[in-house]
C-alpha cells in the first residue's frame, strides 16, 4: 500500500469515527436499503444462504424478512464500530444504557480465578470493551488488519481500553493462560473457523471444524466463564447482556465444552436472528462443504441437506 493510500484510509476512518451514532446508523440503513433492493452483492447471497442453512424449516417469506433485517443490522454495526473506535472510553461507557446480569460479572471478578468472556459475532460487541476495562485487565487475541491504516486505527482504539493485544498463535494462547492464572480477563469470539484442521463439532446440525480454545481455557485454568452480547436500542445507545455458561463446561472434555458454547450461541441466534452477523463463511469449514459459497444456491442447499442427514445417521 502506498503512503497516499494509507492517508486516504486514515482520513476516511477518522471521518467515519467522528460521525454521531444516529448519523452512522442512518448511512448504514440507506446502504442496506440499496443492497436489499438490488440483491446483487456476494455478501447478501452469503447471508441468505447461511440463514437458510440454519433455518431450513422456516417459511421462505420469514427467512427473507430476517435476511433484509440482518443486512441492515450488520451494516449498522460496522458503522457503529467506527464511532466506537473513535470515541473515548468515557463516551463508549455512557453509550451502554442498560446492563442485564451485571452482578454475575462482579461476582466473577471478586472470585479472582480469572474470567473468560464468550462473545459471539452478534450485535455491536465492540462497545463492551471499554466498560469491562474499568474493572479488569483485558488480554485479547488480535490478528493484524492487512490495511496498515486501518490496523493502526484499531490498535490505537484498543490501547485506550486497558487491553493487552496478543498474536493469534501459540505464543498468544500462552500469554492468555498466564493472564487468567493471574486473575485477568480474556475475550474470545467462538464462532470463527480455525486456520488449521480441527475437530468437527456440530453447529446448527452441521459438523464444522471448530476451535475449542474457549473450553480449554475455562477447563485448564478453572476461570469463570460468562456469555455476553450488546444490542442497539432506540435511544442512540446499547443494552448489554451478561449470562452464565452451563456449569457442565467444567466437567466435560474440550469438544463437549465447545458444543455447550455453541448451544448457548444457537439459542441466542434463534431468539434474535436479525442481530447475528451472517456474512461470515462459517459453513465451508467441513471437508464436504469447502465450495459451498461458490456453487449455485440450489446445489449448495442440496449438499447441506446431504451432510446434515449423514451426521444424523452417524449419531
Amino acid at each position: 500500500m502506498t503512503d497516499n493510500q494509507k492517508t486516504i484510509t486514515t482520513r476516511l476512518l477518522n471521518f467515519c469515527s467522528r460521525l454521531p451514532i444516529p448519523i452512522a446508523r442512518f448511512i448504514a440503513r440507506f446502504l442496506a436499503g440499496l443492497v436489499n433492493l438490488l440483491q446483487v452483492t456476494k455478501t447478501s447471497e452469503i447471508i441468505r444462504l447461511n440463514i437458510e442453512i440454519c433455518f431450513p424449516d422456516m417459511d421462505q417469506k420469514r427467512r427473507e424478512k430476517i435476511t433484509e433485517q440482518a443486512i441492515r443490522n450488520e451494516l449498522q454495526s460496522y458503522m457503529e464500530f467506527f464511532s466506537i473506535w473513535g470515541g473515548s472510553n468515557e463516551k463508549n461507557i455512557a453509550r451502554i444504557h442498560n446492563i442485564q446480569g451485571e452482578q454475575l460479572f462482579h461476582d466473577a471478578i471478586q472470585a479472582g480465578k480469572g474470567l473468560v468472556l464468550i462473545v459471539p459475532h452478534f450485535g455491536t460487541w465492540e462497545v463492551m470493551n471499554a466498560w469491562f476495562a474499568q474493572y479488569t485487565q483485558l488480554t485479547i487475541m488480535y490478528e493484524p488488519i492487512k490495511d496498515a491504516g486501518a490496523d493502526q486505527f484499531v490498535r490505537t482504539a484498543r490501547s485506550r481500553e486497558n487491553a493487552t493485544l496478543v498474536p493469534t498463535d501459540e505464543s498468544g494462547v500462552r500469554q492468555i493462560f498466564k493472564a487468567l492464572k493471574r486473575g485477568g480477563t480474556t475475550v474470545i469470539l467462538p464462532d470463527h473457523s480455525p486456520h488449521h484442521e480441527s475437530e468437527l463439532i456440530k453447529y446448527f446440525g452441521i459438523p464444522l471444524s471448530s476451535s475449542n480454545l474457549s473450553a480449554k481455557l475455562i477447563q485448564k485454568t478453572k476461570a469463570k466463564a460468562l456469555f455476553l452480547y450488546a444490542i442497539r436500542n432506540d435511544n442512540d445507545g446499547f443494552d448489554m447482556f451478561i449470562e452464565p455458561i452451563d456449569e457442565q463446561i467444567y466437567q466435560v472434555d474440550a469438544n463437549q465444552g465447545t458444543r455447550l458454547i455453541f448451544n448457548t450461541q444457537e439459542k441466542l441466534i434463534r431468539k434474535y436472528p436479525v442481530h447475528y452477523h451472517w456474512s461470515y463463511k462459517r459453513f465451508k469449514a467441513n471437508p464436504e462443504l469447502k465450495k459451498i459459497y461458490d456453487i449455485p444456491k440450489q446445489d449448495a442447499t442440496a449438499l447441506i441437506h446431504s451432510v446434515r442427514n449423514s451426521s444424523l445417521i452417524e449419531d
